[in-house]
């Protein structure tokens, strides 16, 4: 899938607190309700709207870094991580924010212009 794609599900995933909500009580069954839905869609979608093998587990598993790897863009991406930590509460503010410079400053931006 494009990452356009990846980027569209993650801001649809950080803009409202019922789809964070469901995302974070079943990851797997959102990713799949989402590919679902993308492939019954009447619009053109990249790749039937499937994610790819690596796309769809980095979203079930909510890693944050593999998705920046695989392309996602750093501000969607950032917004998508602050609302799973706002909903879960599974980590503190400044301590979301250090992991997350850490986990992203150790890989090489990738190449958006593809």
């Amino acid at each position: 899938m494009s990452r356009f794609e990846v980027d569209k599900f993650l801001s649809y995933v950080e803009g409202s607190d019922r789809a964070v909500r469901s995302y974070v009580e079943d990851p797997d069954g959102y990713v799949a309700g989402w590919e679902s839905r993308r492939a019954e869609s009447r619009l053109p979608v990249p790749d039937g709207g499937s994610f790819t093998e690596d796309e769809r587990a980095a979203l079930v598993t909510r890693d944050h870094a593999a998705l920046y790897r695989l392309g996602a863009h750093p501000y969607v991406l950032w917004h998508y991580v602050e609302a799973i930590r706002v909903w879960t509460g599974e980590i503190t503010w400044p301590e979301m924010t250090e992991r997350y410079r850490a986990d992203i400053s150790r890989i090489e931006p990738p190449n958006i212009a593809t």
